[in-house]
């Protein structure tokens, strides 16, 4: 996946190591990602992964957590 610099503002998005970086990456995708970055997140990561930076993340917006609380309820 080739991660675009608006998704990514604060880095370089060709230096992010997407298992070293993965809780930044879901974090970022989840809060501000397309259709096209969601999807690639739900095939590339491992489900109780995306689960567990849902629930332990500081920094989602209330409101993301919460949706992707209910979309992941059942995953």
């Amino acid at each position: 996946m080739r991660f675009r610099q608006t998704l990514f503002w604060d880095t370089n998005p060709n230096k992010i190591d997407t298992k070293r970086n993965a809780q930044y990456i879901i974090e970022r995708i989840l809060d501000f990602g397309n259709d096209k970055e969601v999807k690639w997140l739900y095939n590339f990561y491992n489900k109780s992964l995306l689960k567990k930076t849902v629930v332990e993340s500081k920094s989602l917006r209330p409101e993301t957590k919460s949706l992707w609380r209910l979309l992941l309820k059942n995953r």
